[in-house]
């Protein structure tokens, strides 16, 4: 077992850092360069992607990768999407966002694309490796190398970019890749469950599962909380960086303290969700994290308020960060026992494609509804 929590670690290490890179990382190295909050939401459109990998998830479940075959299915699938992030993240590098915003956000597009693909087979793995009572332990462990990740694509990036350019900074990320590569080779198989079928068939032999196993207003009433869980988080996602830019702290105030804060909280709220599943019904545990977000969520507006204050955004931000970190594996827990082994890898990708489409279809607009607002707010302190 401890195995598979160091693997799913560095797992969640690398599953993090192409999202980081093109949802969170690139708003800042595009705001601060110049360009506008609007252009901005709308490349964050690239992490799509996620929300649309159920599309792609039956191709993975059956289709084998030359090449990579005898590594097992799943780590095959894993291996081959590392490594195509390894070759976006490595690419953009070589390119100005100034005069070539264009080529980067098609390469943002095709960083997505492959992170989903890891996503995707990296779930399969996890649900795979062990039954649901060892669940909340590897999601934890998944999640806090996912907030690790965050720490290197953000706070090292931020304080970095300081002294040097983005574009080395992405490039020496992209080296970073290699630890799940290498982690994945090492790992232990799974007990994958063969089942071929055609892609449109197993799209809909997956859905109908669900539908047999809880019924149709149940399956309702599961996909509208599955939806609107994570909602907030997801939308003001693209916009957190440019708004930290814009209150007036330096990339090195980010980095070092506000992000830093974020982790650690974020790590001590993974664990703490692990021991919530453990004690309390996961519907008392869902609740729970629901308002707890709700709560912090909140809590953003003072410092909009308040002008600029580093130790109170450091207090709402690791608030916020401990409530982020418990909900993912509360989250994670829950979507992983609404999976038949049947159909992991589909389900899963379905699930939690329902989870991000809404925030990142709104997420778009953040960028042109925040102009707006900033425009509105100019003009009435004109008049």
């Amino acid at each position: 077992m401890k195995k598979n929590i160091i693997v799913l670690f560095f797992l969640g290490f690398t599953c993090g850092l192409p999202y980081m890179l093109i949802f969170t990382t690139l708003s800042a190295w595009l705001r601060d360069v110049g360009i506008s909050l609007t252009i901005i939401g709308f490349v964050s459109w690239a992490a799509l992607m996620y929300s649309l990998k159920f599309l792609w998830s039956p191709i993975i479940e059956n289709v084998d990768i030359p090449g990579l075959s005898k590594l097992g299915k799943r780590k095959s699938w894993i291996i081959f999407s590392q490594f195509m992030c390894l070759i976006g993240i490595a690419s953009i590098s070589f390119f100005d966002p100034k005069t070539n915003l264009s080529i980067i956000a098609l390469l943002a597009f095709y960083i997505a694309f492959f992170g989903s693909i890891q996503d995707i087979s990296v779930d399969a793995y996890r649900i795979e490796l062990t039954g649901l009572q060892n669940q909340g332990d590897l999601a934890a462990s998944y999640q806090f190398g996912y907030r690790v990740s965050i720490l290197f694509a953000t706070s090292l990036a931020l304080i970095f970019a300081e002294n040097f350019s983005w574009n080395l900074i992405y490039f020496l990320l992209s080296s970073l890749m290699l630890l799940g590569i290498f982690s994945t080779i090492f790992g232990n198989n799974p007990t994958t469950v063969t089942n071929r079928k055609k892609y449109f068939k197993t799209l809909l032999e997956s859905f109908m599962d669900l539908l047999n196993r809880y019924g149709l207003i149940s399956s309702a009433v599961i996909l509208f909380i599955i939806a609107s869980y994570r909602l907030t988080d997801i939308i003001v996602g693209p916009m957190a960086m440019p708004f930290y830019l814009d209150m007036g702290y330096s990339k090195i105030e980010i980095g070092s303290l506000v992000k830093t804060v974020a982790l650690i909280m974020s790590v001590v709220g993974f664990f703490f969700g692990g021991f919530i599943i453990k004690i309390f019904e996961m519907r008392h545990s869902l609740i729970l994290g629901g308002l707890l977000i709700l709560i912090t969520n909140i809590l953003f507006s003072i410092t909009a308020i308040s002008g600029k204050n580093i130790f109170l955004l450091a207090t709402i931000v690791g608030l916020d960060s401990f409530a982020a970190g418990l909900v993912a594996t509360v989250n994670i827990t829950f979507l992983t026992s609404l999976v038949s082994r049947e159909f992991t890898a589909v389900q899963y990708a379905l699930l939690t494609s329902m989870m991000m489409l809404p925030g990142k279809l709104l997420g778009g607009f953040s960028g042109f509804i925040a102009d707006f607002f900033i425009q509105f707010s100019d003009l009435q302190s004109v008049l």
